[in-house]
């Protein structure tokens, strides 16, 4: 059989444990026997980012950026116990940080709806998409510990080198400190993106933070999100029958809970990463959500929204095939693959992402399931299988 061809390649980027074990499985039996598959290849492992002190990180975020699209694997951000465990030099940053920081990005999440599988919210019928804003936050901050009694300070220097300064705590004793920052246009990017999608995909849109409490930081994601959507969206949302709609994060969260889905809730950073997670385990699992990075220049990141599995891959290194569920992995190239093919005009190419994300969910409507959605399934599942049993099924399929 002749595969099919790529005109241009995508940035690829490798991750850890037993998301990296699917991700080599998942090219071996459901892309390269079907694809000529085209990619520049970098390992985001852990340990070879941190060997490279994180400049394979900076060189994967450069590709995407100059192929347009890219694909990325799970990835660790590591803590003390992943120092010791991998013999780290350092602790690493987020390279999902990193990234999103390079590309000025905004993620979208969406979760994959399956007929036997319902939702733990009875009330959702519709996907409910996440955009997460992609800087700043906890993502790039700046953290101490204090030993002792002193006094906290924010302190900026101008250019001119005039400072301001602001009293944080005059702390009585031993502490910690933590600084993070946002920039306005990057603020902007993130507001435009979400009304460009929700304009795209017809949706309404809510945006929710907690300005009551930071009246400047949140207050300023607030002020910004209804400056842009007054001057530049405001007609048109009217005019495709949609609504822009601001509430504090505490109510769009009781909203969200009561509400049928169908729209897309933009969140800050870390507010979307914590969210996302919610919907995507209400809608049925953690590993049926898609999840892609889109920067303002049109360049799209695909990945899945899951981690790397940690408590499955210690399972693997002890000779077990675990059930770990491949799906957003695959969605991962699926939708990788589909955008190359807009981009490049190639509709072969586009067919055979439609057909491999079809065979995916036709296998799970059938009744054929890894461990995680089988105690979801209704009716019940038909048959429980492990990963590499799962892809070979829509091998079979395809």
């Amino acid at each position: 059989m002749a595969k099919i061809q790529m005109k241009n390649a995508i940035a690829e980027l490798d991750g850890d444990e037993m998301t990296r074990v699917l991700w080599e499985v998942i090219k071996e039996k459901l892309l390269n026997p079907f694809i000529d598959l085209k990619v520049e290849y970098y390992d985001l492992g852990l340990k070879a980012r941190d060997d490279s002190n994180d400049g394979v990180t900076y060189e994967a975020a450069a590709a995407i950026k100059r192929l347009g699209v890219g694909v990325k694997c799970a990835t660790i951000t590591s803590n003390a116990a992943r120092v010791t465990e991998y013999k780290l030099k350092q602790l690493t940053p987020s390279p999902n940080g990193i990234i999103r920081a390079e590309l000025d990005g905004t993620v979208f999440r969406k979760p994959i709806i399956l007929k036997n599988i319902r939702p733990s919210v009875s009330c959702w019928k519709k996907p409910l998409i996440l955009g997460r804003h992609a800087y700043g936050d906890v993502y790039k901050n700046c953290e101490m510990e204090t030993d002792g009694p002193g006094k906290a300070e924010l302190v900026f220097t101008k250019a001119d080198g005039t400072e301001i300064r602001k009293t944080i705590m005059e702390m009585k004793g031993p502490g910690i400190l933590q600084g993070i920052h946002n920039l306005d246009a990057s603020i902007e990017s993130f507001a435009r993106a979400c009304f460009f999608y929700g304009l795209s995909e017809k949706l309404d849109v809510w945006f929710a933070t907690k300005d009551t409490i930071s009246k400047i930081y949140d207050g300023t994601f607030k002020q910004i999100f209804q400056h842009i959507y007054d001057t530049e969206y405001k007609e048109k949302f009217e005019q495709a029958g949609i609504e822009y709609f601001y509430t504090l994060i505490d109510d769009a969260v009781a909203r969200v809970m009561k509400s049928e889905g169908g729209f897309l809730w933009a969140c800050k950073n870390y507010d979307g990463d914590v969210m996302s997670d919610m919907v995507a385990s209400a809608s049925g699992s953690l590993a049926m959500m898609t999840s892609v990075l889109v920067s303002p220049d049109g360049v799209f990141e695909y990945e899945a929204a899951h981690g790397t599995v940690q408590r499955h891959y210690y399972k693997y290194l002890e000779g077990e095939k675990p059930s770990t569920n491949p799906v957003a992995l695959i969605f991962a190239w699926t939708g990788a693959l589909a955008k190359r093919a807009e981009l490049d005009r190639t509709p072969e190419l586009s067919d055979f992402a439609n057909r491999l994300e079809k065979a995916t969910l036709d296998l799970i409507e059938s009744g054929t399931m890894t461990g995680d959605l089988s105690r979801l399934a209704d009716p019940p599942a038909k048959e429980i299988v492990n990963s590499w049993q799962f892809i070979d099924l829509i091998a079979e399929k395809l």
